[in-house]
């Protein structure tokens, strides 16, 4: 019979840490249906040790949320995307990285829903962590904003709306907050930032010619 091998001790915190970061790629494969006894094999450790830093599951699953969700590497990721780029370049980059951490949630996406519900905390921590991305946009879009219809700020409310809705694009279906998107779930990348600038970039003012061909 295999023997479990023996992990070293930790202090308190930083065993809560390693829990985490193991519990995570098992949230974002499986959603929150998972069992102490999985979350122990992958850290490693006995079910019992769970407990000894963690009250309960519903505490675990918490911090594994707020863990998951945390907008902190997102927003860092954004202050380091360099505004010497062209606007489009800048934005198509900022997209990217954006989807890239939300599809990687999207497993989760009901759970934060009742925990807001329930758990002020965790609800403030959720409208904050929007509000800094929406921050790390805007200022992207600030040395651009003499060539748009709209302020940086809400270029980078519409462009997030635009990521949402081609990340969950299923929830409309599914009776949840963000409505029925149709078609904009397809899209990419690309088209999210071209879909953006390309009707909200300033045009001249039509020509009496064009008019007339109108």
């Amino acid at each position: 019979m295999t023997r479990r091998r023996r992990v070293p001790a930790m202090a308190p915190d930083d065993r809560r840490a390693a829990l985490i970061a193991a519990m995570l790629p098992l949230l974002r494969e499986h959603g929150t249906a998972i069992s102490t006894r999985q979350i122990a094999e992958a850290a490693g450790v006995a079910e019992g040790t769970i407990f000894g830093v963690f009250p309960d599951k519903a505490s675990l699953l918490r911090a594994a949320l707020m863990s998951a969700f945390d907008p902190q590497p997102a927003v860092d990721a954004l202050a380091a995307i360099a505004t010497k780029a062209g606007l489009r370049a800048r934005l198509l980059e900022a997209v990217t990285t954006l989807r890239t951490g939300m599809c990687a949630n999207a497993n989760l996406m009901t759970a934060p829903r009742e925990l807001m519900a329930e758990d002020a905390e965790f609800r403030e921590r959720m409208i904050d962590g929007r509000s800094r991305m929406l921050a790390g946009l805007a200022a992207l879009i600030e040395p651009d904003r003499d060539r748009l219809r709209r302020s940086p700020e809400a270029t980078a409310q519409l462009l997030l709306l635009l990521i949402v809705a081609s990340v969950h694009r299923g929830f409309g279906q599914q009776g949840g907050e963000f409505g029925e998107f149709g078609e904009f779930g397809e899209m990419d990348d690309e088209e999210i930032v071209s879909d953006l600038l390309d009707g909200l970039l300033v045009r001249p003012s039509p020509t009496p010619s064009t008019e007339s061909l109108s």
